[in-house]
């Protein structure tokens, strides 16, 4: 498998540095913003059709639906932030390296269709919100919605927190419009309270709760979460990785609070002003706005819901073109330019919302919406499994895997929704074939789809298992022989090389030469050990410091002179934790040391570093007497 041409999202990937920043508030303030961004997905035009269509038909009693597909999506996005920041990949780069090469395609196929079905979504709300607004014809609205991949594209520009600041005002805007509507809908507050309580009236009730998971917990939020986290530079020690955990882990309860008051705001509109007065069959947007006028009594209440709408779907319809670049690129490692990539996402999108305006006419628009929910609902489980997989890996992940108690909720989650979408697809597909006058294409087209699709999830779900007990069963009791592969080439093209300015320099350097050859990189590693080092890092600018730092250059310019390609690098303190931070930072696949063969009462004197910087590192260690 050829290795990742870019890191994720690489025009923005580790452009904010969070390192520099001192203080509680400066660091939490460096971190905000990836949620924000995937918290619109929260609240894009999807999330309103089933929504509205809840609260119209069934009051409050679907709020409880939204609470728990909150606390689902707290949980799950959490894992995919943590995914990003420890192992520095996506969700779909990630799982490229798990699975086989088809299974990834068949996922990078779903994820696709996940994100055009959001797309889909927010191409028809920014239709919507135009025509309610402007009185634009929706096939034209469609049309201009083109124009959103031009946003986007001069928003990264200006870099992540220019567009971070943009969805943070369109949120806002959403969240004022909405404060304003529950004040004009005066809802019932005992009833309200009842919401919270579980129950599904009849299976109508149970199609749009399923789509409120799936407008709720979006598959793409996943993979995006998992890219916008390495936007921000951290500390790659383990104390860095934790706090930056914390702080995204704030990020993320608070933005998602945000969506989940949106949503219920939207749902607690409908049951206020639509099931309370007997309008039980309002499930088109256009429907809603209609009525908020003649229903609440004030012209502010469908100008501030259009405006909402439009700021939701101009919102989401930025991240859902960020997914579609974060899934290719790491399923298939194939990086297309930016502006090509969001205008097929966009195209995907705008073909089938026009036709079926064309063929069926703008009624069928909100049938549209809660079908795309429902189509990403069903994605669910090929994300979410592989993301729970992945971050319970104590290989990959060491002390940040996932606790016990974290595998049993996020398994807990997927269950519930491979349930809910089972009884979704068996119960549909049932439907289907009793009411179709010629069954026998639906048993040889979607039936085998169907199949196929729960086999593949079948496959997603238990191989990490077995991969895990043909390998322990390997270390039973001292392992089996396995083919030789032996490599007679020169395998290593980035080497690093400690040095101490000693005599065991020339054979270290030797060394690793012999390893590399002149198509290899070096890089030179010092580590200042002064007691000021240790305590001011490189912030230290004492005699040492500098005496060291020309003695690099020395050696640089020397091998330069012999044509080999080097570059120093001078680090600060404990040369236990600075050497592995450094060949860990720097990508390093050699890491050469040389060593003094001091035993006994020297180790306690001078310290065992070359067992502690062996275990720090992830790649080979030669060690040179």
């Amino acid at each position: 498998m050829k290795p990742f041409s870019t890191k994720s999202l690489s025009e923005v990937n580790a452009s904010i540095d969070t390192t520099k920043k001192t203080g509680f508030f400066k660091k939490l303030f460096a971190f905000i913003g990836p949620a924000y961004l995937v918290s619109v997905g929260y609240m894009d035009p999807g999330n309103w059709a089933t929504d509205i269509a809840g609260g119209s038909q069934f009051g409050y009693t679907l709020l409880w639906v939204l609470l728990m597909s909150n606390l689902m999506a707290l949980l799950l996005q959490s894992l995919s932030a943590r995914l990003g920041l420890v192992r520095g990949l996506d969700l779909a780069q990630a799982s490229r390296v798990t699975y086989h090469p088809a299974v990834n395609f068949c996922n990078w196929i779903l994820a696709e269709i996940a994100i055009a079905a959001c797309d889909l979504a927010e191409v028809i709300g920014m239709a919507i919100g135009l025509q309610l607004l402007f009185h634009i014809p929706m096939l034209i609205g469609v049309s201009i919605t083109v124009a959103d991949t031009l946003l986007i594209l001069v928003l990264q520009k200006h870099g992540i927190r220019k567009m971070e600041a943009f969805i943070l005002a369109l949120i806002a805007t959403i969240g004022f419009a909405f404060i304003a509507e529950l004040i004009f809908a005066k809802p019932n507050g005992g009833e309200l309270i009842k919401g919270f309580i579980p129950s599904i009236p009849n299976s109508d009730a149970l199609y749009i709760a399923i789509g409120i998971i799936g407008a709720t917990v979006m598959p793409h939020n996943l993979y995006l979460h998992s890219s916008l986290v390495q936007t921000r530079k951290i500390d790659r020690t383990p104390s860095g990785i934790k706090e930056a955990i914390k702080f995204n882990f704030i990020d993320t309860v608070v933005a998602l609070n945000l969506a989940l008051f949106v949503n219920a705001a939207i749902l607690i509109l409908a049951a206020a002003a639509f099931f309370t007065t007997g309008h039980n069959e309002v499930s088109e947007i256009q429907d809603a706005h209609h009525l908020l006028n003649d229903i609440l009594g004030t012209s502010f209440a469908p100008i501030l819901f259009a405006v909402a709408l439009i700021a939701a779907g101009q919102s989401s319809t930025l991240t859902g073109t960020l997914s579609g670049q974060i899934v290719m690129e790491g399923y298939l490692n194939i990086r297309l330019q930016p502006w090509l990539r969001r205008l097929i996402t966009r195209l995907i999108a705008i073909v089938p919302a026009f036709v079926v305006i064309y063929i069926l006419g703008e009624g069928a628009t909100g049938q549209l919406l809660i079908l795309s929910q429902v189509i990403l609902s069903l994605q669910l489980g090929f994300a979410v499994i592989p993301l729970i997989h992945l971050t319970s890996d104590k290989k990959l992940m060491g002390e940040f895997a996932n606790k016990a108690w974290v595998q049993i909720s996020a398994w807990l989650v997927a269950g519930v929704i491979v349930f809910l979408n089972g009884k979704l697809v068996f119960d549909t597909v049932g439907d289907w074939i009793s009411t179709s006058e010629n069954a026998t294409v639906l048993y040889f087209t979607v039936v085998p789809l169907v199949v196929a699709a729960g086999l593949l999830l079948m496959y997603i779900t238990f191989y990490p298992l077995l991969k895990k007990v043909k390998e322990s069963e390997k270390l039973v009791p001292d392992g089996l022989p396995e083919e030789l592969n032996i490599l007679t080439t020169q395998q290593y093209k980035r080497i690093a090389i400690t040095v101490d300015f000693s005599r065991s320099d020339s054979k270290a350097i030797s060394n690793a030469i012999a390893q590399g050859g002149k198509d290899a990189e070096y890089m030179l590693i010092h580590i200042v050990e002064t007691a000021g080092a240790r305590m001011m890092n490189n912030e230290i600018d004492d005699l040492e410091t500098v005496l060291d730092t020309g003695n690099l250059e020395k050696y640089k310019t020397e091998l330069s002179e012999k044509g080999f390609a080097v570059e120093v690098r001078l680090g600060f303190g404990n040369p236990k934790k600075s050497i592995p931070e450094i060949v860990n930072a720097a990508d390093c696949d050699l890491l050469v040391m040389g060593a003094h063969g001091h035993r006994g009462l020297k180790d306690i004197l001078f310290g065992t570093t070359l067992d502690a910087v062996r275990h720090g590192v992830n790649v080979p260690v030669l060690i040179v007497k």
